[in-house]
């Protein structure tokens, strides 16, 4: 069920997954490193059919592996963009497993459109680098508010540790000399992706709603892995460690 605003017909859902995930690997070639790991952490802490909140969910990359993985959870996902919704509710359109909801994550009543009070895990993934510091803490707030006791969160994110600018530099430069190889190879980048979709007869109308509402590109800040630990204790959060990283990424786990 959804009450995303889109028109899920006439488009292969499946092949809009995959290419969403391709041009995501682009960018995270661990990207499904992070999500088996992420998973491991939620069946080790809150089980196997557990309720979960898949939060700025996009196409549902976190619900599709969560029921593939475990098949009687349930999965809310959240998220503003009119394109990647369209595609996850082509996705999970029939499934009861899933609920769908258009939300704005800085309007502080977002968590109205909830169909749960609490959830055992919160989880998201390179999306909320694109919230400010104010916000994102204010955030973490309403997280800590929606995760039971006992429940987890778990973001995948970009967390720059900026005492280590050469360390940083060398890390940047060598991805994206990797990711130049990789589009020369033909591999879609952000740009070319949005262009295909914006192309497509089903995806187009979302996808110009999609960029009325975030421009080209939009980006916040990406405090390091310590801002992260310290605001969601302060939040409410009694243990906050990172459980996977890699060079550019951290996957942190809040426990209730």
């Amino acid at each position: 069920m959804t009450d995303a605003d889109t028109t899920t017909t006439g488009a292969d859902w499946g092949a809009w997954q995959k290419s969403w995930d391709r041009q995501q690997e682009w960018y995270m070639p661990d990207r499904e490193e992070r999500f088996r790991i992420m998973l491991d952490m939620v069946e080790a802490l809150v089980g196997r059919t557990p309720r979960v909140l898949d939060l700025a969910c996009g196409t549902g990359s976190i619900t599709a592996r969560l029921l593939a993985r475990f098949p009687g959870a349930t999965s809310t996902g959240v998220d503003l963009d009119p394109a990647l919704l369209a595609i996850a509710e082509g996705t999970f359109g029939g499934d009861d497993r899933v609920t769908l909801v258009t939300a704005d994550l800085k309007d502080p009543g977002w968590t109205a459109g909830l169909p749960y009070d609490s959830y055992d895990a919160v989880l998201t993934a390179t999306a909320l680098h694109w919230l400010h510091a104010e916000p994102l803490a204010a955030l973490y707030g309403q997280i800590a508010e929606l995760v039971r006791d006992g429940g987890v969160f778990l973001n995948a994110d970009h967390m720059i540790d900026d005492t280590t600018p050469r360390i940083n530099e060398a890390e940047r430069a060598q991805r994206h000399a990797r990711m130049e190889e990789a589009r020369r190879e033909g591999a879609l980048d952000w740009a070319e992706w949005w262009r295909l979709a914006a192309a497509d007869p089903v995806l187009a109308e979302p996808t110009a709603r999609r960029f009325a509402l975030y421009g080209e590109h939009a980006e916040g800040d990406t405090p390091p892995v310590a801002w992260h630990a310290r605001v969601l204790r302060e939040k409410g959060f009694g243990e906050v460690r990172p459980v996977w990283c890699s060079p550019s990424d951290t996957l942190l786990l809040a426990l209730k």
